[in-house]
């Protein structure tokens, strides 16, 4: 029986498409001898009378994502899929329509650095290589523009007493407070009365707010990891007079602000006092600061901050090493230069 000549992809696989009553239909398989015969069957049921499943018809690049993301939601986090489908909607968007065996990823890749940035981009390869992967298909090694590691702004030791002066008796200073114990935004936004503990004078951090993928804030049953599900002593004394203050019924959230306001107004106060603008993140990374600056030892603040990756706490405290020896490097230079 006669079938088109079998050709072979960069994968490494081989592929023949077969004309079958108006649909194409494309059969890969990882030796010309098996395409063959697979392309044979198929067209013998389709001359029986069996029309190939539409499993078997040529997938785009889109659909293999679609799939893909599908198949996710019930394992992943609504930020994460939400996520999944920004890229889905915004990325590679000239070649969703393309099939994926025969799409030329270089240059799908170097096309797409022209869009968008480069930690962008390699967060939208790595969606397209997982997708791709789930369905069997191997995607080759790509060059990928280099990525510039951005470090957080944060506040030194010294100037934190300079925020916390200016945050005083502000509808800001609460989340201010909490977010210099090291919390994230999400397990700010999710603390409740019940997790502050007064006798014992701790917060508990048990789960995260986060945006689902329509970009309503939800509230997660889980932290991002088991090392973010944690108890930590209250350790800045406003604070605690604050909770004692405004202590609400057990059940209520402890902000109910936007998830926003706290990063303007953080932002807007650092401005205004001369400070870095730090945003929300920037006061867990100027909690890390001040623990690195009092000797605090890297796993003890791991575990008080709910880092897990040992990898991630050490390129915080490499850069607050490599910052703390530009400073002393200044200081020397301005000595001898005022001589």
């Amino acid at each position: 029986m006669y079938v088109p000549k079998p050709k072979k992809l960069p994968s490494g696989s081989w592929n023949i498409r077969l004309r079958l009553g108006g649909d194409e239909i494309s059969i890969t398989e990882p030796t010309e001898q098996a395409c063959i015969k697979k392309a044979r069957v198929v067209k013998a049921e389709y001359l029986a009378g069996r029309k190939p499943a539409h499993r078997d018809r040529t997938p785009t690049l889109g659909k293999l994502l679609d799939s893909y993301i599908a198949s996710k939601k019930a394992v992943l986090s609504p930020a994460t899929v939400r996520g999944y489908k920004v890229i889905r909607d915004n990325r590679f968007q000239a070649w969703m329509d393309k099939d994926p065996e025969k799409i030329n990823w270089q240059r799908m890749v170097s096309d797409e650095s022209r869009l968008c940035g480069p930690k962008t981009l390699r967060n939208a390869w790595s969606l397209v290589t997982a997708a791709a992967s789930a369905s069997g298909l191997q995607t080759p090694a790509v060059r990928l523009p280099q990525l510039v590691q951005d470090e957080h702004p944060y506040l030194e030791a010294e100037q934190i007493p300079v925020f916390l002066d200016a945050v005083k008796g502000t509808m800001w200073e609460l989340p201010a407070l909490i977010g210099l114990h090291g919390l994230r935004r999400s397990e700010m936004l999710a603390l409740t009365w019940a997790d502050v503990d007064l006798t014992a004078n701790t917060i508990s951090i048990r789960s995260a707010v986060v945006p689902n993928e329509k970009g309503k804030m939800v509230k997660k049953k889980e932290t991002k990891n088991r090392s973010s599900r944690r108890t930590i002593p209250i350790m800045i004394p406003r604070l605690r007079e604050l909770f004692e203050e405004q202590k609400g019924d057990p059940s209520d959230r402890i902000l109910t602000c936007h998830p926003n306001s706290v990063y303007v107004a953080v932002n807007r106060i650092c401005e205004k006092n001369g400070l870095p603008k730090i945003g929300c993140h920037g006061l867990r990374h100027s909690f890390a600061s001040l623990a690195h600056t009092l000797g605090v030892p890297e796993v003890e603040t791991m575990a008080l901050g709910g880092w897990q990756d040992p990898q991630t706490m050490r390129k915080i405290y490499t850069h607050l090493d490599n910052a703390a020896r530009l400073k002393a490097t200044n200081a020397i230079t301005s000595f001898f230069t005022d001589k």
